[in-house]
């Protein structure tokens, strides 16, 4: 397996890599994740004669886990040459000036608007600013030494209304960007679609509509034709299972529908169409010529049994079928898993036979983003009425003693990126992979004093491993 690695990284390690840290605190963050204590047996889970549950230390494996140590002393784990290091940012986290330029609003620009939906009431109309101030942050990112860069496209500010009129100015914007990126070193990686849909488009069902897929071909037609000659590297969408599951499904995000039974399959599956339209234009129109490479960057968690017992270790196996192999899958074996199909029944959409064609194949590599682990226990009944976590039916959990970052999902287990790049080697043959997104969040860092957060103990452990 080839795996090149495109890191999202913090504004702190930027920070502290141009200032310098003076100051050496302690770190407070737990050491945790280098050895695992063992288990205490008054923590509260399942413990019987017949089953070998969780004990807080990594299971055994063929040879076992390498140790960070080495890791970085072995010659045959050194990063190959081409390995490809970067960040990763989103439009509408960073660009700012939502309204400028001819740019139209997205639905994340109408949802962090609804009262109470956003802490503190916190818009993107500013943000970081980028839109004014990329060359700035370029520079930061040549000083900082990355290699490579992973931006969104606005949708809306390519084409205001999501379909039809081009915006002049957004389409220079980008390709300043690109431009400034490339004099600098920085090799552009592009991501068509960041979760910000046009607001007309999502007034019209948004990824509900099966329009909303035809639509995307046509955008991604556009932004193929003016940054093509120079871009060579695109993601058609970043984690279909976030927008289907925290958008159309519990609400959380935008456009914040709640509706868990059908609008996750539903959603998931015009966004592979969406994506199979894109990638059938690139190849179709511009591939040939302009000599890039294409996929899509999903998503999951590694899943492990809580128990060595069968049902454990089924209910592991399944979520990592219903995070990753929903869309994975389709692009790589142009279907469904036949036991989504089974369980989900008449909710899960069906393929036509063009469309398994246009799928099937439709990715030049396998991009993944992966933070965290979690324990599997899979109950003997269905824990709620129909709806995509009973259809999954597994009880997700997390090791308490794991280190964790700020957001409360993120724990810190690194044997479980290995684990999954194993996976995703032994299910879809070995495909190049693009580790698109890792990292953690750190613990209260929002009030922490600048020279305290600058002193990033945790991400440095983090990455060692």
């Amino acid at each position: 397996m080839r795996r090149f690695l495109l890191l999202s990284s913090s504004a702190a390690i930027v920070a502290a890599q141009l200032r310098g840290a003076t100051e050496q605190p302690q770190s407070p963050w737990p050491q945790q994740h280098r050895i695992l204590p063992q288990a205490d047996l008054k923590d509260p889970f399942p413990e019987g004669p017949d089953v070998i549950c969780w004990n807080y230390t990594i299971p055994g494996e063929p040879g076992g886990e390498l140790t960070a140590d080495q890791v970085f002393s072995s010659k045959d784990t050194a990063f190959p040459e081409g390995f490809l290091w970067g960040a990763a940012t989103a439009a509408y986290q960073i660009e700012g000036a939502a309204a400028e330029d001819g740019r139209g609003p997205s639905m994340w620009d109408t949802f962090v608007k609804i009262p109470g939906k956003i802490a503190n009431g916190d818009t993107g109309d500013v943000a970081c600013d980028h839109y004014h101030r990329y060359k700035e942050d370029v520079k930061l990112m040549k000083d900082l030494g990355l290699k490579s860069y992973r931006y969104s496209i606005s949708w809306s500010r390519v084409l205001p209304e999501g379909t039809g009129a081009i915006n002049p100015k957004g389409i220079e914007f980008y390709k300043n960007l690109t431009d400034e990126l490339m004099a600098n070193g920085i090799t552009p990686a592009v991501t068509l679609y960041h979760w910000d849909l046009p607001e007309t488009l999502s007034k019209n069902g948004g990824w509900l509509n099966a329009d909303t897929a035809v639509a995307f071909g046509q955008y991604a037609d556009v932004v193929f034709d003016a940054l093509g000659d120079k871009v060579k590297l695109w993601f058609t969408l970043n984690e279909p299972w976030t927008t289907s599951i925290a958008g159309y499904g519990q609400g959380g995000q935008a456009p914040g529908l709640k509706n868990m039974a059908e609008n996750p399959y539903m959603s998931g599956h015009n966004q592979l169409l969406g994506h199979a339209a894109a990638v059938k234009v690139y190849k179709e129109k511009y591939q040939a010529k302009q000599g890039g490479k294409i996929g899509a960057v999903l998503s999951t968690e590694w899943k492990e049994p809580l128990c060595h017992t069968q049902v454990d270790k089924e209910a592991a196996e399944r979520s990592l079928v219903w995070y990753l192999a929903w869309f994975a899958d389709p692009i790589f074996k142009g279907d469904y898993p036949e036991e989504m199909k089974e369980r989900v029944g008449a909710r899960m959409p069906v393929f036509t036979a063009q469309q398994k064609q246009d799928l099937k194949g439709s990715a030049d590599f396998f991009a993944i983003n992966h933070y965290a682990t979690n324990l599997l226990q899979g109950p003997t009944d269905k824990i709620a009425p129909d709806n995509y976590f009973s259809d999954l039916n597994g009880w997700i959990m997390m090791d308490p003693k794991w280190a964790k970052g700020d957001a409360s999902w993120l724990s810190v287990v690194p044997f479980g990126m290995r684990r999954l790049l194993r996976w995703i080697k032994e299910r879809y043959d070995d495909p190049t992979v693009y580790v698109t997104e890792n990292g953690v969040s750190v613990p209260n860092e929002s009030a922490m004093k600048p020279k305290d957060a600058l002193n990033d103990h945790m991400r440095v452990d983090y990455l060692k491993g």
